[in-house]
């Protein structure tokens, strides 16, 4: 969809206009109070874009308007991408979801799970079962994040360098071989933990097709869906589209610059790790085409990148016993609530809207990323949503469930 196409009319898909036009206003506080830069949103039915707004600056210090071709770090929003990636090989017969990640990753035969200790010296045991491609898919792989702050294997990750800033510098293969020597949080399939297994799934994605990361999901996804701004980096000829990113602070309150948006940007020079877990860029028009190519079941324009079957498997709660993130979780941590939600091969699935505390339906699947992206897909309502801000952490503000609210507060069919 070109930026520039009229959008069509809202009542053609059984939505309300003045509802829809109520989003921009509702969030419009947000900036006017000083809490976010800027802002965009973006709804559709039925594959029709009704509504599309971007409000407040892309850039406070530049006063750059944010606008519909903004482009925003999307950080976990990549997971959804790489685990259709994933799966596209899945369906050439590269692999079963139960084979041993070490049948593919012969670095990982040594893994073994902490049995007790601090970060200095510490007990390991053999884990129960051996991690599968399933295990790393719906994160219950036993892997973690430096970032928990929680246990010390957090601690082992960031010694290894396997952190948000060091890792940049290293290739997957090189994180793999330092995942390796740390021990697991957990036997695979005991937990739900959030952690660097889509980065792991992208490695996946580079040894069964034979090509680095990047250059498969240019060719095999971004290219045919037509996502000419998705990518791990920023062109400098694109720069004055690009967002700056921001960050509250807990304790004093005060929100900072942590990433500008010129040539002083992380974004601006390819870096040896690319990172399938959270390391793209894309924009509301990009990624819009993403999530209508899954809501069509794998289709966009004639173009097919997957099969309509393969998704509506990716989107069934794939977690053992058909549990729920809540009752899984390991820890508090997750871009969405665990409540009355499971996880299947890259997204939370909603099980039970009601548990869950969130208007909608039975089936949505969603994530978002760690600068307050969001979006969701709802099948029963042929309906999805995107929401792209640069905030950090996701948890600031309940930007996602008031999104929710608006927007399905619309419906009128």
């Amino acid at each position: 969809m070109n930026i520039a196409t009229k959008l069509a009319r809202p009542e053609d898909v059984g939505l309300n206009a003045d509802r829809l036009a109520a989003i921009p206003d509702y969030f419009g506080s947000y900036v006017d109070k000083g809490k976010l830069a800027g802002l965009s949103t973006l709804v559709s039915r039925r594959g029709q874009i009704v509504h599309f707004e971007s409000i407040g600056k892309r850039d406070r210090d530049l006063g750059a308007p944010m606008e519909r071709d903004s482009i925003f770090r999307i950080y976990s929003m990549s997971k959804p991408i790489t685990s259709v990636a994933l799966m596209m090989l899945f369906e050439e017969g590269h692999f079963q979801l139960n084979h041993e990640v070490a049948r593919y990753i012969p670095e990982f035969r040594k893994l073994r799970v902490w049995a007790g200790g601090t970060n200095a010296a510490w007990a390991t045991k053999e884990p129960a079962r051996p991690m599968t491609i399933r295990d790393l898919l719906t994160h219950t792989s036993g892997l973690t994040y430096d970032f928990m702050n929680q246990h010390p294997v957090d601690r082992l990750y960031r010694r290894a360098g396997i952190d948000s800033l060091a890792k940049d510098k290293m290739t997957l293969k090189e994180m793999i071989e330092r995942l390796a020597d740390i021990p697991l949080l957990f036997s695979p399939g005991e937990y739900w933990n959030y952690s660097v297994a889509t980065d792991v799934c992208g490695y996946l994605v580079e040894v069964l097709s034979g090509r680095p990361l990047d250059e498969f999901l240019q060719s095999r996804i971004f290219m045919p869906l037509g996502m000419v701004d998705t990518g791990f980096t920023v062109p400098k000829e694109k720069l004055h589209r690009f967002t700056a990113n921001y960050e509250k602070d807990a304790q004093t309150g005060e929100t900072r610059l942590v990433d500008r948006s010129d040539e002083s940007s992380a974004y601006v020079k390819a870096k040896p790790f690319l990172s399938g877990g959270g390391g793209l860029v894309s924009t509301m028009t990009d990624y819009w085409r993403f999530c209508q190519m899954c809501l069509n079941g794998g289709e966009l324009d004639g173009t097919r990148i997957i099969s309509r079957k393969t998704l509506e498997f990716m989107r069934l709660n794939h977690l053992p016993g058909g549990r729920t993130m809540k009752e899984m979780s390991l820890s508090s941590f997750g871009e969405l609530a665990a409540e009355g939600a499971g996880f299947g091969l890259g997204f939370q699935v909603i099980l039970d809207p009601a548990e869950a505390q969130s208007i909608g339906s039975v089936g949505n699947y969603s994530w978002g990323g760690a600068a307050s992206t969001y979006f969701w897909i709802d099948p029963e309502e042929e309906l999805v949503a995107i929401l792209m801000t640069q905030l950090m952490p996701s948890s600031t503000y309940p930007l996602r469930p008031q999104m929710q609210q608006l927007v399905y507060a619309a419906i009128e069919d």
